[in-house]
């Protein structure tokens, strides 16, 4: 199947729905075809802005799938209605999809009690899931290449990688060396909310595309970040969709 992309200041945004996404990386799955799936949002864009190696890793992206929704909102400045489709539940759905078929599944990141928490949690909803490794995000550069070949030698069909962006991200590309046949995705703080330790936006602002607004109310640390991001973005994001408008 091909993709349909499109661009989103400079970076590509695959047009799909949540489900036809979930189709393509279960068959890739099946046919031990390796990706690496980004869930791209205004603030990874800014970091990719700012770090040309991220960029480049973004950019060849085997599948990127508009998490945030500012992502959606600058489609719909050119006309695109395009569902979002947040990380957190997208890698749920692919952990049932791997519970189905019997796939190894391997999670790096968050703290140890946190992703212990989340492997627990994960094995209780899941009957037949097989977690054949796991560790918590805090171990040095030292020990990276330690860590990547141990997931290696779990042989997981796909691994779950929660160090936030862009550390994830370069810990992704240094597995895909050893596992080019593994699907692996970055998922932030997701281990976290699975963990029960930050809650999870209530399903209104969800549905709003608003859960950002959520997380900043109960992690006003975020703020600075976000207001630091958005208005440029926002900007951006009109500015390149009245070009297209007058392009046409």
């Amino acid at each position: 199947m091909d993709r349909k992309i499109e661009k989103v200041l400079g970076y590509n945004v695959d047009l799909l729905s949540f489900d036809d996404a979930i189709d393509i990386v279960s068959e890739n799955m099946r046919n031990f075809k390796g990706m690496h799936i980004v869930t791209i949002n205004p603030e990874i864009i800014e970091l990719a802005n700012n770090n040309t190696f991220f960029s480049q890793i973004i950019k060849n992206a085997d599948m990127v799938i508009p998490d945030g929704s500012g992502i959606k909102l600058a489609l719909s400045l050119r006309g695109i209605e395009q569902e979002q489709i947040p990380g957190i539940d997208f890698a749920k759905e692919l952990l049932k999809v791997c519970a189905d078929f019997h796939y190894r599944v391997a999670l790096v990141g968050a703290k140890e009690k946190v992703i212990q928490t989340a492997v627990d949690r994960i094995n209780a909803e899941f009957d037949d899931i097989d977690i054949c490794y796991f560790h918590n995000g805090y171990f040095t550069k030292d020990k990276e290449e330690e860590i990547v070949k141990q997931v290696a030698d779990s042989n997981p069909r796909f691994v779950l990688v929660a160090l936030g962006a862009p550390k994830q991200d370069f810990f992704i590309k240094k597995c895909k060396e050893y596992m080019p046949r593994t699907v692996f995705i970055g998922v932030g703080g997701s281990f976290d909310v699975w963990a029960g330790e930050v809650d999870r936006a209530p399903e209104f602002f969800r549905t709003m595309g608003c859960e950002w607004i959520y997380r900043t109310y109960k992690q006003p640390e975020r703020i600075k970040r976000i207001y630091k991001t958005l208005p440029a973005f926002l900007f951006k994001v009109i500015i390149e969709a009245l070009k297209k408008k007058g392009k046409k």
